[in-house]
């Protein structure tokens, strides 16, 4: 293999135009040729440059609504054929076929049209690239000769090599263009067979899609590397976050302020940007360890930031942030007053943004939410899949068991403390009053342990608070100790077969209690 090959041909043809028209007028600039395709051919003529039509290469024109263009043995031949071997050399000759040393692909947006509410069965269809990966293999396969370009990322560093070494790439990158091409076309293989998997064929093509529930045959998982991390969980662990490429979600977010995300950062902002997506009204999560120390809801961020950060000072310093609404510079104001690892929001007004200047190390990042998913976690030997636990409870669903109905404001306070309690480790017990955590017990081994757990925590008086727990209680005691820490109403799914029991405990101390149906479990 020779060790650096001279690009005196390009075929250009992608769906991502970023970057585009700078790397094809250096292309130029270093005497290499442009061969292009449709859109891909009029940016560059637009932009001035001189660009050669593969219809002109091929002899032939786009057909089938350009479901044909590069697929012919003049595209192919140019790539596969083997520069080092006389035969080949010989046949490309004999047959008209002009080498192309480098292919610049990108391929159809294929996820992102699977995306798009309301889409069609025929566009999801349409948007299934063929000629795009066919040249990306190509090309990959014949890296000896010839560079496959899939990234625009890659357009600076291939433009300064190429300059530098005289319109040449090395084989070093060569071999690496090719291993990012076949990691390119794996992943997009496996978004369109885990999209087609769940949907049903239809009749009319031009009908909204229908998605199937039913969990995968295989699971395919194919996320790119978004960011290596400098440790996992502990600085003796490796880490590193993978993207679904959606740009939604903590993993999609936009860091606009402060050092490195850590692997505990990233965790934590996803537990306390999830809690505060439960509420309709301004909400403030802050976040240790994954688990609430402080949650409220209020008018306004402020006056959520408030009631969170009071019910819980102490284990607050050092937390993470989730709100819901965008952080304006009064609540940025006493945010910043206090020692905090990060805060994720849909966005900071520029107030905001100027009062958090200050904290160099404090990271912002925008998020924008991400659609319902499933939940992937390893174990030993394999892999766990599971729906989000995307579960809601309305009025209608609530189910009054005792002798006393609890008032307007306790039923108030009792969805409150069912919303934040969903997002609390098991064993859960969630104190709370008008739209504010009282005190958190998480994480214990005891549902009586978490109730007292939780009590021991409380700052703000536990007296005439609520209770929710994320179980049934399996016996008196928990309800009990609830009750003894001051919670004169209980939100609980209920389901024990001691429920008789626990229901006669709370009508002998006066508790209202409520019964959702719906458990949940968080490990």
């Amino acid at each position: 293999m020779s060790a650096e090959k001279k690009i005196g041909r390009a075929l250009l043809s992608v769906t991502d135009k970023t970057g585009l028209v700078e790397f094809a007028q250096k292309l130029a600039g270093n005497g290499v040729e442009l061969v292009s395709t449709g859109g891909t051919a009029k940016a560059l003529r637009d932009a001035g440059l001189t660009v050669r039509d593969v219809a002109e290469l091929t002899g032939y024109p786009e057909m089938f609504e350009g479901r044909v263009k590069t697929l012919h043995p003049k595209v192919h031949g140019g790539i596969l054929h083997r520069r080092g071997n006389a035969e080949h050399r010989a046949a490309a000759a004999a047959h008209g076929i002009e080498p192309i040393d480098m292919v610049v692909v990108n391929l159809y947006a294929f996820e992102k049209t699977a995306a798009k509410p309301g889409v069609e069965f025929a566009e999801i269809v349409e948007n299934i690239d063929i000629g795009g990966p066919s040249m990306v293999r190509s090309a990959a396969k014949n890296f000896e000769d010839v560079a496959i370009v899939t990234s625009p990322r890659d357009y600076a560093a291939l433009t300064d090599e190429l300059e530098k070494a005289g319109g040449g790439l090395s084989l070093e990158t060569r071999w690496k263009l090719a291993q990012q091409a076949f990691a390119a076309t794996a992943a997009y293989d496996t978004a369109i067979a885990n999209t087609l998997e769940g949907l049903a064929v239809q009749a009319d093509a031009h009908q909204p899609i229908h998605h199937s529930d039913e969990f995968p045959q295989a699971l395919r998982i194919a996320y790119p590397l978004a960011q290596t991390l400098r440790y996992g969980e502990n600085p003796h662990q490796r880490a590193a976050l993978y993207s679904d490429g959606s740009g939604t979600g903590i993993a999609g977010a936009e860091q606009v302020q402060g050092k490195e995300l850590s692997y505990n950062n990233l965790v934590d902002l996803d537990a306390c940007w999830e809690l505060a997506q439960e509420f309709d009204e301004p909400m403030v999560a802050i976040i240790k360890h994954t688990n609430p120390c402080g949650a409220a809801t209020g008018a306004d961020v402020l006056e959520a930031y408030r009631k969170a950060l009071v019910a819980d000072p102490v284990s607050a310093f050092g937390g993470v942030i989730g709100v819901n609404r965008e952080v304006d510079g009064d609540a940025a104001e006493e945010m910043a007053a206090l020692f905090l690892e990060a805060i994720a929001a849909p966005g900071f007004s520029k107030e905001a943004r100027a009062r958090f200047a200050a904290k160099k190390n404090l990271r912002l990042v925008v998020v924008r939410p991400a659609a319902s998913a499933r939940v992937v976690k390893q174990v030993s030997g394999g892999m766990l899949l599971q729906d989000a636990d995307r579960g809601r409870v309305t009025r209608t669903d609530l189910k009054i068991v005792t002798q006393r109905k609890p008032t307007d404001e306790e039923l108030s306070s009792l969805e409150f403390a069912w919303k934040v309690c969903k997002h609390v480790k098991s064993n859960a017990i969630v104190y709370a009053r008008d739209g504010q955590t009282i005190g958190v017990g998480a994480g214990q081994m005891s549902r009586v342990d978490a109730a007292r757990f939780g009590a021991m925590k409380a700052v703000l008086p536990l007296a005439g608070c609520v209770a929710a727990s994320d179980a049934f209680f399996p016996f008196p005691d928990g309800l009990e100790a609830v009750a003894l820490a001051g919670a004169t109403a209980v939100i609980q799914p209920g389901g024990s077969v001691r429920d008789a029991e626990v229901i006669a405990a709370a009508d002998r101390l006066g508790v209202a209690m409520i019964f959702t149906g719906m458990r949940h479990f968080r490990h």
